[in-house]
C-alpha cells in the first residue's frame, strides 16, 4: 500500500462485509434500508425461562419464536419487491442489531446484501450520506424511508472486510480512506489530513487567510524595504538589518526543501 493510494470516498466505508457465502459482492443503484431491528432470537431482559411437558410443545415454541423473526424479515422484502421489482434497482439492509443466519439466507435468495451489527457512527452517518431514515421496527415501511446509492460492493483491504457505499447524491457525509505502508504512515497522513481540514474550516469561518511558507517574511522585508527610502540617518541601517533577518525564514525554507535559495526570493 503506497501513501498516495489515499483518496476520498463520495459516500462510506464501512468496517464490515456480508455474513453470507451467497450474497452478492457488488450491487449497483442500490436501495439502502438503515434499520435498528433485531432479526434474531433475543433474550428476555429479566431472568426467565420456558417449561413444556412434551417434544410437541418444545417444537411449537421454537416454530413461534421463528415465524416471529420470520414476519419481519418477509416485511422487509416485501419492501424491497414492492420497489425493485421490474427495474434495475437493488436492495441492501444495513441493521445496527443481528441478523441470525437463517434471516441472512432469506435475504441472499432475493439478491440483497444484509450487513449485520454495524457500528452506531456508521449508522448514524449512512442517512447523511445516502438519505432515507433510519428505522426501529419494520412496520409501515415506505420507499420515503430508504436511501439511495450507485454503487455498494465489498473490497478485501489486507485481512479485514470493508463495504463501499458509493455514488450518494448530496452527501453530507464522506469518508476519506487513508492507505500507507504502516502505523507510523498513516498517523502521519492522519495527521495531516486533520490540519488542513481545520485550515479549510478556519478559512471559512474567519473569511481570510494569512499565507504560510516564509511569503509573510517575503513581503513585510520588501515593505520594509520601500520604507528605507523615506528614512534618514542611521536609523536607515536599521531598518535594512531588519529587512534583511526576515529572510532567514524563507531562505531556510527553500534550502530544507531542495531549492537555491536566492532563486526563490528573486522569483
Amino acid at each position: 500500500k503506497l501513501v498516495t493510494d489515499t483518496k476520498l470516498i463520495q459516500g462510506l466505508v464501512l468496517d464490515h462485509g456480508a455474513r453470507h457465502p451467497d450474497m452478492p459482492k457488488k450491487l449497483t443503484n442500490c436501495y439502502i434500508l438503515t434499520c435498528n431491528v433485531s432479526l434474531e432470537y433475543e433474550k428476555t431482559d429479566v431472568h426467565s425461562g420456558f417449561f413444556w411437558s412434551s417434544a410437541e410443545q418444545r417444537e411449537k415454541l421454537i416454530s413461534s419464536e421463528r415465524t416471529f423473526t420470520n414476519e419481519k424479515v418477509k416485511k422487509i422484502i416485501e419492501l424491497k419487491r414492492k420497489v425493485c421489482d421490474g427495474t434495475d434497482k437493488t436492495f441492501v439492509v444495513i441493521n445496527q442489531k443481528g441478523i441470525d443466519p437463517e434471516s441472512l439466507d432469506m435475504m441472499a435468495k432475493e439478491g440483497m446484501i444484509g450487513i449485520r451489527r454495524a457500528k452506531r457512527r456508521n449508522m448514524e452517518r449512512l442517512t447523511l450520506a445516502c438519505g432515507g431514515h433510519a428505522v426501529n421496527c419494520v412496520e409501515d415501511l415506505t420507499e420515503a424511508d430508504l436511501g439511495f446509492a450507485k454503487l455498494v460492493y465489498e473490497h478485501v483491504i489486507g485481512e479485514d472486510k470493508f463495504t463501499f457505499v458509493e455514488g450518494v447524491e448530496n452527501p453530507f457525509s464522506c469518508t476519506i480512506l487513508i492507505k500507507g505502508p504502516n502505523d507510523h504512515s498513516i498517523a502521519q497522513i492522519k495527521g495531516a489530513i486533520r490540519d488542513g481540514l481545520r485550515a479549510v474550516k478556519n478559512t471559512i469561518h474567519d473569511g481570510s487567510v494569512v499565507p504560510g511558507a516564509g511569503a509573510f517574511e517575503i513581503a513585510a522585508s520588501e515593505h520594509l524595504r520601500e520604507h528605507m527610502k523615506t528614512v534618514q540617518g542611521k536609523a536607515k541601517f536599521g531598518v535594512e538589518v531588519f529587512a534583511e533577518a526576515l529572510l532567514a525564514i524563507p531562505r531556510t525554507l527553500a534550502a530544507n526543501g531542495g531549492f537555491d535559495s536566492q532563486d526563490v526570493l528573486l522569483a
